[in-house]
């Protein structure tokens, strides 16, 4: 069985980044990147605890275990992870009035749990958890993962933009 909901432990947290550090792009082969996609951010115990001081991530738990996450990044971290500067400033162009958002900084399913309905229940209980504080999820994807783009369409995610950062074409999306 399954069980969602927030972050509520250190040990959660230390669950989550083993969870990430097995889905790294250089952990990941090539082949497998275009099939289960990857996850771009390593995070670290520091920026993963004062983020869900603020927010609590949204996980799933089977057995005791994390086998699944959606990160809730809060605006207020826009200028604490290199990587994601780009999108807040692209969301600061599509929205530039809008304030009562919450950034998905980073989703991730254990391979066992894939295809079973755990990607679209995290985002169900994240946006249970989040409102009405927040109104709207707001993300970005690789355009090229094809795999990580239908997920998030199919739950119900619209586009906002597209546009370049560094080496990459990113969709810039978000869920209300």
């Amino acid at each position: 069985m399954i069980i969602y909901g927030r972050v509520t432990s250190e040990e959660e947290l230390n669950q989550i980044l083993a969870l990430q550090q097995k889905n790294l792009p250089w952990v990941v082969s090539s082949e497998e990147k275009k099939i289960e996609g990857i996850v771009t951010v390593c995070h670290t115990l520091d920026i993963l605890r004062a983020m869900n001081e603020l927010c609590p991530h949204i996980i799933a738990k089977s057995d005791g275990i994390v086998i699944g996450y959606a990160l809730c990044m809060h605006p207020k971290f826009a200028d604490a992870i290199e990587v994601l500067r780009p999108m807040f400033d692209e969301i600061n162009v599509v929205h530039p009035k809008i304030k009562n958002y919450i950034v998905m900084g980073q989703i991730c399913i254990a391979k066992a749990f894939r295809g079973q309905g755990v990607f679209r229940k995290l985002y169900q209980t994240m946006l249970e958890n989040i409102q009405p504080e927040f109104g709207l999820i707001i993300t970005e994807v690789d355009a090229e993962n094809r795999r990580s783009l239908q997920a998030h369409y199919s739950v119900g995610f619209e586009e906002f933009k597209t546009y370049r950062s560094g080496d990459q074409n990113w969709k810039l999306i978000g869920l209300s």
